[in-house]
């Protein structure tokens, strides 16, 4: 497994972890917690994620393919702290309309994220090793938000609310850390003439041959 394909893995496990810690109980935060919330309210701060995401990533996806790698983890980077942010407006949110304001935010930093981390992971995939990889990461993600969500439920009841959005944001700002890795890849050949998986070139005479 190369060096790209393990700081992705492990970025997005940290964030898709710390974020499982929060999901089953934000239903009851939102009606219970707050001014304006309710079931409803719930479910319109999901949708408007959604769509928020949704209008993002579709013309990002074409801008970021049109550049460079380092410029693509720089938008991973930043798309990903947007996310890491979310948990702490939480803890300072008294109505729903803020909470309206940090689903955008989650769905903008998403949107930024998402099609550049499935960029970056497809064009470093190991060659004949995709499916291999693609598992690893579906069975460490899956694994950690099952485990997380009975964790998270537990920490809300007996903690608080306010120490769980603090411990998601953190570790999902580990994540985000963990990203700044990819600048310092040793991959140089990859970064000058943007090799990926899906291509052979074999080095001969000190001259590349496609």
């Amino acid at each position: 497994m190369n060096r790209v394909i393990k700081f992705l893995m492990i970025s997005d496990i940290l964030v898709l972890t710390s974020f499982g810690l929060i999901t089953p109980i934000l239903a009851i935060f939102f009606k219970d917690d707050l001014v304006g919330g309710t079931i409803l309210m719930a479910g319109l701060a999901s949708t408007i994620f959604l769509l928020t995401k949704s209008f993002v990533q579709l013309p990002f996806s074409k801008y970021v393919d049109a550049h460079n790698y380092t410029t693509r983890v720089r938008w991973l980077i930043f798309g990903s702290f947007l996310i890491s942010i979310v948990p702490f407006i939480y803890i300072f949110a008294k109505h729903i309309y803020v909470i309206f304001l940090a689903q955008v935010i989650y769905g903008i930093g998403s949107g930024l994220a998402y099609p550049t981390w499935l960029g970056l992971w497809s064009t470093h995939l190991d060659k004949k090793k995709e499916s291999f990889e693609w598992s690893l990461y579906s069975t460490f993600t899956g694994l950690g938000t099952a485990a997380t969500a009975a964790i998270g439920a537990a920490l809300s009841q007996y903690v608080g609310f306010t120490f769980t959005f603090i411990l998601v944001g953190v570790i999902s700002l580990m994540g985000c850390v963990v990203l700044f890795g990819l600048e310092r890849r040793k991959d140089k050949l990859g970064i000058l003439f943007g090799i990926n998986y899906h291509k052979k070139r074999k080095l001969i005479g000190g001259k590349f041959r496609i």
